[in-house]
């Protein structure tokens, strides 16, 4: 595996849990894991600190960063900006294969929610609103998009087992707009889906809520 590889295969363990917030990351134990020496991890884990996914302490090591609420609400809100604008040109600017893709990755995305793979659910939907994105005709929204999913996937993890089927339902709903060239339906339905994601990440974070709402 090559230093950007085990960097993605940690940033995946992080973002699904295998690792847990505070966790120290020894390299030893990391090189044991995914097969490489010593070397790659170290790079792996300066990116990662860089990307605010670890952190180190002189003469501790590193450790797994934890996600502040604060953090996950700037996220949340960048993304609701954002991303609506993506659909709306994407609707009007998409190519024959960026449109195959999406809706691609929106069935094996049902495919991984049927099967319970909630791992695969997480890359598959980082992949599928990157290619949204990219569908943009925008360079630049494609490269803010694509700095964030992996920090965004990092929010919307624990709200997997809540929202995975309701999600990829709406992406099939996206794809149809998309499809339609509906630039209004397109950006309506994007702000829509965030905006379900982002109360459900909310409930989760607040226990009592969910619990309350459930009992209503």
């Amino acid at each position: 595996m090559t230093p950007q590889q085990v960097c993605r295969a940690l940033r995946d363990d992080i973002i699904t849990g295998v690792f847990a917030p505070g966790q120290r990351l020894t390299e030893d134990t990391l090189a044991e894991r995914y097969g490489v020496s010593r070397v790659p991890v170290r790079e792996a884990l300066r990116t990662l600190q860089a990307e605010g996914f670890a952190w180190s302490r002189p003469y501790a090591g590193v450790f797994v960063a934890e996600l502040t609420e604060a953090e996950a609400a700037d996220l949340l809100e960048i993304r609701a900006q954002l991303e609506p604008l993506c659909a709306a040109r994407a609707a009007v600017r998409h190519t024959p294969e960026q449109l195959g893709r999406l809706k691609e990755l929106t069935a094996l995305g049902q495919d991984a929610v049927r099967g319970g793979r909630l791992d695969e659910v997480t890359r598959l939907n980082s992949r599928f609103h990157e290619v949204l994105a990219e569908a943009s005709g925008s360079t630049l929204l494609a490269q803010l998009i694509t700095q964030l999913s992996q920090k965004i996937a990092w929010v919307y993890a624990v709200e997997l087992p809540r929202r995975a089927g309701d999600s990829w339902h709406e992406h099939e709903d996206i794809c149809a707009a998309l499809e339609a060239g509906d630039a209004e339906r397109a950006r309506a339905l994007v702000a829509d889906h965030i905006a379900h994601a982002a109360s459900a990440y909310r409930l989760r974070a607040r226990p009592e809520a969910a619990a309350t709402q459930d009992a209503s």
